[in-house]
């Protein structure tokens, strides 16, 4: 079920399905790939909105997905795509053969992500399975509301749940897999993983995906 998603760093996730390649928040790409069927931004900070890392994987048929009120910062890579896309939280989209469900993306008591800004999270809707892409956000009640098979989530603390809460949120939503994202680098330490694994109940299986 999840040996066609990559993590990278940070938020950064390649999935692949059926010759398509769907990017989520790409940063410090290491390989220009110019593959990217569709790319996907949570919202903008510089470790999820990187032009830098746009330009490696876009290409002349990408079709760029950002939150609504990101959209004319998203300018700024228009002319490295396709088209551009604008969501909103909390609605059901197909962009061509893309099938998604916006999640609102926010931090509850912390200032960094807040619900005003209208960041988002992704549930992909891929061969059946709902994949379920949280940016940075803490354990919301629309968080806790998702309906998933596969979740990643972010676990490094300070702009987002830590190992702790992340895994209460998952405990709520119950997905056949998690994968733990967002730490280790910018924020984190790598042994995080392991930690958030250890607070995960059972059944849910625990994937680590990031490489350090």
């Amino acid at each position: 079920m999840t040996e066609n998603i990559e993590v990278f760093n940070q938020n950064s996730i390649c999935i692949k399905n059926e010759g398509k390649n769907i990017y989520i928040d790409p940063f410090k790409i290491k390989i220009e790939a110019h593959n990217a069927d569709y790319i996907l931004i949570t919202h903008d900070h510089y470790d999820h909105f990187s032009p830098e890392d746009i330009k490696k994987v876009a290409n002349s048929g990408t079709i760029l997905i950002v939150p609504e009120k990101m959209s004319d910062k998203a300018q700024e890579v228009s002319g490295l795509v396709k088209q551009i896309v604008t969501v909103k939280p909390n609605v059901y989209r197909k962009v061509e053969e893309l099938e998604f469900e916006t999640v609102p993306a926010y931090n509850i008591l912390k200032p960094f992500h807040p619900k005003s800004a209208e960041w988002v999270g992704y549930v992909l809707i891929i061969g059946g399975k709902r994949i379920y892409i949280a940016g940075d956000t803490d354990a919301t009640k629309e968080a806790k509301a998702v309906k998933c098979d596969v979740a990643l989530i972010p676990i490094g603390g300070t702009y987002t749940m830590d190992a702790k809460k992340a895994a209460e949120l998952v405990d709520a939503i119950q997905p056949d897999v998690v994968i733990p994202t967002h730490y280790g680098s910018v924020v984190g330490k790598p042994s995080d993983g392991e930690t958030f694994a250890e607070y995960v109940k059972a059944p849910v299986k625990v994937e680590l995906k990031i490489s350090f």
